[in-house]
């Protein structure tokens, strides 16, 4: 056996709040407690001294597109694009430095540029050389504006749900353009963006994610690469596809080598395309979006994977959405109990316009909600995108995670990378800072949800996993952070004792002014897979 002892740190632990020392054995924790206690109960241990650095759980992200993350940081990224005319002029520039090859960026948003509208296909193809394929997607990679020449190898587009000629494509014809536009990249291409997606998720202190892969999104070509692709941080695989038996789920994950049957497994769209499903119409569009499955198939997959022992997910983010989801999964629990649904931790992604019944249903049956609260951050408040597409009052009740978690549902925090950019920390804050008074979390239950609530949402129930305590696994981050603070949830009490003796850990200040900790070190059982 070989044993580690952290010390001189600042050791994130309820169990031991007051530790500056950490000792590991085997890939996991043994002990904790205060300095000399260690040097004397491991004298042969190999000593790492910490010189006042915070020792916090890992995170883990539970919402990424891996591939198409690490194709945006190393490729075109249109988040930084002012205005339309900005946005064609950074794709032209990339077209003349990058001669060859299909063209894939992401990030546009334009509802934040003084034009107010995405370009168009001849737009794009004035911007680059006649015949060159340009697959641009909207922020919410739920939408894209493409060049003419990669319209044109898919056949039968035009009588495609979601297209318009000369404009962006939505809903089942994105999902053919964009399939057309992967499959012009080479293995190595991908290989180098999976690297760069998980060397970025280690240097952010993350050592798990959870892919949310499918047939619509980046294929099973990506995804047996991504899982045969070495890399030190963990990679849970959900295949986005709806089954009808338990032996259709069992043979699907087999053939896949898939974990479950969850993550974007499209109820709906996204509010930035128009393609979240409503009870009502848009406030800018005359539309209710885009329904891909109704209730009766959500309870067919739902019954077939808690048959199967496998965990079932959708992605729903509109209030029909959600009503579509309740209803599927309620059926399924009249049926096969509510013990049998709760016992696979069935999960939604997003799940961001909820009423009441809807949180009390998804707590009741313990469905995990996986939520991405830079959504709100980027697009919340009363003049942000989400109010432009639903009103102010609907745009309100948008995130509703404080009533999620006063009502049992358990939440895990994440970022849909390439959506948002995976940084846990900045998530964290934004759960805690919502834009909407009495709708964010207290930081410790933010930080929660970003750790053991994201292993409870991978199938991880061991009840230490996420933790520093004895037994635990020695998944860590080590953060160069400030004073360590313990705040409480409400404005009128900003904060309390943080005496050891509260038996209460102490994290960084999340105010919106402060700086985030940086990430020195990421160990995943024991092993190093990130230093900085």
């Amino acid at each position: 056996m070989s044993t580690q002892l952290l010390v001189g740190g600042r050791i994130y632990s309820a169990s031991a709040p007051d530790a500056t020392a950490l000792a590991v054995t085997d890939g996991v924790v043994v002990w904790l407690g205060a300095d000399h206690v260690g040097r004397a109960l491991h004298p042969g241990a190999e000593v790492i001294d910490l010189d006042g650095a915070l020792v916090t759980p890992a995170f883990v992200e539970p919402h990424l597109h891996t591939t198409a993350y690490g194709l945006q940081r190393s490729g075109l990224d249109l988040s930084a694009a002012k205005s339309l005319a900005h946005c064609l002029e950074l794709v032209a520039n990339f077209a003349a430095d990058r001669t060859d090859g299909v063209i894939l960026a992401d990030g546009w948003d334009e509802t934040r540029w003084p034009e107010g509208r995405p370009p168009t296909v001849a737009e794009i193809d004035a911007a680059v050389p006649r015949g060159r394929p340009v697959y641009l997607a909207r922020v919410d990679s739920h939408s894209a504006v493409t060049s003419s020449a990669l319209l044109d190898t898919v056949a039968g587009l035009a009588n495609t749900a979601g297209y318009r000629a000369g404009e962006p494509v939505r809903a089942d014809a994105h999902h053919l353009v964009r399939s057309a536009a992967r499959a012009l990249l080479t293995r190595e291409q991908r290989d180098a963006a999976r690297r760069t997606a998980l060397d970025l998720a280690a240097a952010r202190g993350v050592v798990a994610v959870h892919e949310c892969a499918g047939p619509d999104i980046e294929g099973e070509a990506d995804l047996r690469e991504l899982l045969a692709f070495d890399h030190g941080v963990q990679v849970r695989a959900y295949w986005g596809q709806a089954v009808r038996t338990a032996d259709e789920a069992r043979e699907l994950l087999h053939d896949l080598g898939a974990h479950g049957l969850a993550g974007d497994l499209f109820v709906d769209g996204s509010l930035g395309s128009h393609t979240a499903w409503l009870r009502d119409s848009y406030a800018d569009d005359a539309g209710t979006g885009v329904a891909y499955l109704e209730a009766a198939q959500i309870a067919d997959h739902v019954r077939a994977c808690t048959r199967a022992g496998v965990q079932a997910g959708f992605h729903a983010i509109g209030d029909a959405a959600m009503d579509a989801v309740v209803a599927g999964i309620g059926q399924v629990v009249d049926e096969l109990g509510g013990p049998a649904v709760a016992a696979c931790g069935h999960r939604v992604e997003h799940a961001e316009l909820l009423d009441s019944s809807h949180i009390d249903a998804l707590g009741r049956w313990g469905i995990i909600a996986s939520v991405q609260p830079a959504f709100d951050r980027e697009w919340g408040g009363s003049d942000g995108m989400y109010a432009e597409r639903l009103g102010a009052s609907r745009a309100a009740a948008l995130n509703p995670w404080a009533a999620m978690a006063a009502a049992g549902v358990s939440l895990a925090i994440g970022s849909d990378a390439p959506v948002t950019s995976l940084d846990p920390w900045a998530a964290v804050r934004a759960a805690v800072h919502h834009r909407t008074p009495g709708h964010g979390l207290s930081p410790r239950a933010a930080f929660a949800a970003a750790t053991r609530g994201a292993w409870r949402a991978g199938g991880v129930r061991d009840g230490v996993a996420g933790t520093l305590v004895p037994g635990a696994p020695a998944s860590y981050a080590v953060w160069e952070a400030e004073d360590l603070v313990v705040t409480a949830p409400t404005d009128s009490v900003q904060r309390w004792s943080t005496d050891p003796r509260s038996r209460v850990p102490g994290l960084p200040p999340l105010t919106p002014d402060a700086e985030l900790p940086r990430c020195l070190r990421t160990v995943h059982r024991g092993t190093t897979i990130y230093t900085g």
